[in-house]
């Protein structure tokens, strides 16, 4: 169990923390002149059973609350410090606010410095507390009157403590590894070691982790959990890890740094949350206020962007947005604490919901309704919740990642849902929603049909944009290929069409085509054009002209540049150069295809656009590569 110590300036905590284990926490030589605490401070002291009890001692002056919230992150139990002859004073009450809303409500109090005043005086601070305590988290807690001086009523407290911590249920091992850093240093042999909490997950020597936000990999040389040399590290122990890495140095990491596993390293500098003003501000919090955000052991500065209304009121909750000026790490769950602009006062705290929101339609109702979803802290209702309201579907990945789930851990796979696998991520539908979506598809085909009758119809990235345009590209892939596996629509060519629709050419035509199609046969990936066709055929060039745009429309030929059209069969066979080549030279250029199909510069490069054109590749640099989404040529021709 970590136990966080928290109180206004002088009141005891060091000497309290120092009398439950006989060590002095303040380690700086300036916190020994000055007789207060700067920094956070460490003590560990062995339990009946065999394990240790951890203190953080966190410091009281109003100037140094960014160090008490950095202690604060991640302790177990809470001990407030009041001394009897002040009694709650301005830092036991914002500190008492701080650790309501990081949802510490498993404490202690200690009513320190008994021996400086009258039985009455401590009796009526005890009620003073009791009254302070009421409607927050810690308002049943026990209150211990005692002495660091003379040990009055130390050893009850302590008694207390090690009761407490052996009931302590253990913390699951679920989740990949993080931790929060607190102190950075080197010794001498050794390295660089971090000191920490550990919010999630499970550490063990030889381990390779991520710095983040920073992206450093790093390897676990040595680990001590709970100040024992130890293998492994889990959940709710304080570690220090050894760390080592090829480009890694001390000053690569720092407080507020966090290390973690790599699945899990998703640096942002925004993401929503729900959050809480204090009852105590005068004045309501409004939108793009600065304020200074304290998450995990970082500050940094950021702006609030609501989500709801255009102001919060004092003790009023709402959704929000934060948005910093650098990088921070955070996870659905992980409790943050905003101070205002100058960090002369906390003006409230909250809940991380989303690590990866929207850049827009943040406030429309669909996704306010998802931000209330990610409020439910059991994975799999929450999942139900959002799929339900999530009509471009749920992506699974992103949700496992969001809420720390382990892959091996996505026991959802049980819940009734349409799931779709593309390269990158796993989406999930409702069937209903899945069904819906593919009604969508063949109702725009039919209208397309309608408007369109002497046209086969769109090609897939055409037939995207215009019936389900906020659907992820690689999921109306798989969409569309169940419509097709399953005969509710067809494909001529690149042309995607119902299964009964017919685009035909006149008995003149015909005969007109018979006649073009050995010319652009003759020289397959140099066919002539329009002007050439129709000098060569003595035919009219305008008529030359709307013929091959009807023929098009049936899907025998494409337009690939200006009145330059390619049989169907000479665009299948660029098609499979171009996925060979691609596949064996990771993409292609426009030199090196053009000496592949023999043709001018020009000529390569226009074939090589339209196949962007078609979205069968798209451009990187000077590369033409096949896009990710296309597993089989017949997907496209």
């Amino acid at each position: 169990m970590i136990i966080g110590t928290a109180g206004h300036i002088d009141h005891g905590k060091t000497s309290l923390v120092k009398a439950l284990t006989g060590v002095d926490a303040d380690r700086l030589k300036e916190e020994k002149a000055r007789g207060i605490t700067i920094d956070l401070g460490y003590a560990y002291t062995p339990l009946p059973g065999g394990d240790v009890l951890g203190f953080v001692d966190v410091p009281g002056h109003e100037k140094l609350i960014h160090n008490m919230l950095a202690g604060a992150t991640g302790i177990d139990y809470v001990l407030l410090v009041i001394a009897a002859d002040d009694g709650p004073m301005p830092q036991t009450r914002e500190h008492l606010s701080i650790l309501n809303l990081l949802g510490l409500h498993c404490g202690a109090v200690a009513l320190t410095k008994i021996d400086r005043v009258a039985p009455e005086r401590s009796a009526a601070v005890m009620d003073e507390i009791q009254s302070l305590l009421s409607g927050t988290g810690l308002g049943n807690s026990p209150i211990f009157p005692l002495s660091s001086i003379t040990g009055q009523g130390v050893a009850e407290l302590r008694a207390h403590l090690d009761k407490t911590a052996l009931e302590q249920p253990v913390k699951p091992n679920t989740g990949y590894f993080r931790l929060a850093v607190d102190r950075s240093f080197t010794i001498a042999g050794s390295g660089t070691v971090v000191t920490g909490t550990v919010f999630s997950g499970e550490v063990r020597v030889g381990d390779k982790l991520i710095v983040s936000p920073p992206g450093i990999e790093v390897r676990v040389r040595g680990i001590h959990a709970q100040n024992r040399a130890a293998e492994s590290g889990h959940a709710g122990q304080r570690c220090a890890l050894n760390l080592a890495g090829i480009h890694f140095e001390k000053g690569d990491v720092q407080r507020g740094d966090w290390v973690l596993a790599a699945p899990v390293h998703a640096p942002t500098q925004r993401f929503d949350a729900h959050f809480q003003l204090l009852s105590e501000e005068k004045k309501a919090l409004k939108h793009w206020t600065p304020v200074h955000l304290h998450i995990g052991t970082s500050d940094v500065m950021a702006r609030v962007s609501l989500l709801e209304g255009d102001a919060i009121e004092p003790a009023g909750m709402a959704l929000v947005q934060l948005v910093t000026d650098k990088p921070v790490c955070a996870l659905n769950g992980d409790r943050f604490i905003l101070r205002d602009q100058s960090a002369s006062r906390t003006l409230g705290g909250g809940m991380v919901l989303d690590a990866f929101p929207p850049a827009k339609n943040r406030r429309i109702p669909a996704r306010i309704a998802a931000l209330q979803a990610m409020q439910i802290r059991d994975h799999d209702q929450a999942l139900t919740l959002a799929i339900t309201g999530a009509a471009s579907g749920m992506d699974l990945t992103r949700f496992a990642q969001n809420r720390n789930i382990r892959r091996e851990e996505a026991l959802w796979r049980s819940t009734p849902m349409h799931i779709v696998t593309t390269p990158s991520a796993d989406f999930a539908f409702t069937p209903a929603c899945w069904s819906q979506l593919k009604l969508r598809v063949l109702t725009r085909l039919s209208l397309e049909h309608e408007e369109n009758a002497d046209f086969m119809g769109p090609d897939r990235t055409r037939l995207h944009r215009m019936a389900l345009p906020e659907l992820a590209r690689p999921v109306f892939t798989v969409l569309l290929d169940e419509l097709l596996l399953a005969g509710r629509v067809s494909q001529s060519g690149s042309w995607i069409h119902l299964p009964d629709h017919r685009v035909t050419l006149t008995t003149a035509e015909e005969k007109q085509w018979q006649m073009i199609l050995p010319l652009l046969q003759a020289d397959p990936f140099q066919p002539p054009r329009v002007r050439d066709i129709a000098r060569a055929l003595s035919m009219d060039e305008s008529k030359v002209r709307i013929l091959l745009r009807r023929v098009a429309r049936i899907g025998e030929v494409y337009l690939v540049a200006h009145d330059h059209y390619f049989t169907k069969q000479a665009i299948q066979q660029l098609s499979f150069i171009i996925k060979e080549m691609s596949e064996i030279h990771d993409g292609v250029s426009a030199s090196e295809f053009r000496d592949q199909v023999n043709t001018g510069r020009k000529l390569a490069i226009q074939i090589l656009e339209f196949f962007n054109r078609i979205a069968y590749t798209r451009r990187t640099g000077d590369k033409h590569r096949l896009r990710q989404e296309v597993t089989t040529i017949d997907t496209m021709f």
